[in-house]
């Protein structure tokens, strides 16, 4: 099922927050991507009413298992995008914000080239840590 962008960088952020913290609430979307804490609401709402995410008693937010597949492959792709583009020369932070704009724009047939060549030439080893191929 194809989604909008906006709710692909939500769940990433979901997922990427919940690695990092454990746990995930609104208050730490809004301030983690800068978005106003109703706007985050009702993003919330929307995920949550897709099947995407639920959220718990204490308002801690999870990703259900069709959210965190997208969440998944687009911090794959995001990881593995901006290890190539630092490969390339560009800065961490260039290739950071171009990677997410990349990642969901992206062939599947595209990307995974760009990730066999990495593979191939044993290149896919950053700071990032080596992301797995989906």
């Amino acid at each position: 099922m194809k989604i909008q962008q906006s709710a692909e960088n939500y769940l990433e952020t979901i997922f990427m927050l919940t690695a990092k913290n454990g746990s995930v609430r609104s208050v730490d979307i809004a301030n983690e991507l800068g978005y106003s804490k109703p706007s985050v609401s009702v993003a919330m709402k929307n995920l949550r009413e897709n099947g995407y995410i639920d959220v718990m008693g204490d308002g801690s937010i999870i990703l259900l298992p069709p959210g965190k597949e997208i969440a998944e492959k687009l911090y794959t792709r995001h990881t593995i995008l901006s290890e190539c583009l630092m490969l390339l020369g560009v800065s961490k932070e260039t290739a950071t914000e171009d990677a997410c704009k990349i990642e969901h724009i992206l062939s599947d047939e595209s990307f995974d080239a760009i990730s066999r060549h990495l593979d191939e030439f044993g290149i896919r080893n950053s700071e990032f840590g080596i992301a797995k191929k989906l």
